[in-house]
C-alpha cells in the first residue's frame, strides 16, 4: 500500500512534467499560430534526423530512410477544432433527433 508522500511525490511529479511540456510546446511556437507551428516543424524536420542518425551510428542500427511528407500545418491546422465546434453546435438538434426516433420505435414495439 502506497503511503500519502508517496502519492503526492507522483502527483507533483506528474504534474511537473506536464507543465514542462506546455512550456517547452509555448516556447518553440507549437500553441502559437500556425505559421510558427510550421516554422517549428521545419525547425524540427531540420533538426531530427541528423540527431537520429548520430543516435543510430552510436548504437550501431541501421535505420531505413524517412519518408517524404508534403504536408502544411497551415492548410489543416484548425481542422479538428472547426470539427469539434461543428459536432458541438449539431448536438442539440441530433439529440432531439435521435429522442424522437427512439420514442417512436419504442412506440412501435408498444403496438
Amino acid at each position: 500500500m502506497s503511503s500519502p508522500t508517496f502519492q503526492l511525490l507522483k502527483i507533483i511529479t506528474k504534474l511537473g512534467l506536464a507543465g514542462g511540456a506546455v512550456y517547452v510546446a509555448k516556447e518553440q511556437g507549437l500553441l502559437g499560430t500556425s505559421s510558427q507551428a510550421e516554422a517549428a516543424l521545419q525547425r524540427a524536420k531540420a533538426a531530427l534526423p541528423p540527431a537520429v542518425q548520430e543516435w543510430a551510428d552510436n548504437i550501431g542500427v541501421q535505420l531505413p530512410s524517412l519518408p517524404k511528407l508534403n504536408f502544411s500545418v497551415c492548410d489543416s491546422w484548425n481542422w479538428g477544432v472547426d470539427k469539434t465546434v461543428s459536432a458541438l453546435d449539431l448536438a442539440p438538434a441530433k439529440i432531439t433527433e435521435y429522442t424522437q426516433d427512439g420514442w417512436n420505435y419504442l412506440k412501435d414495439l408498444v403496438k
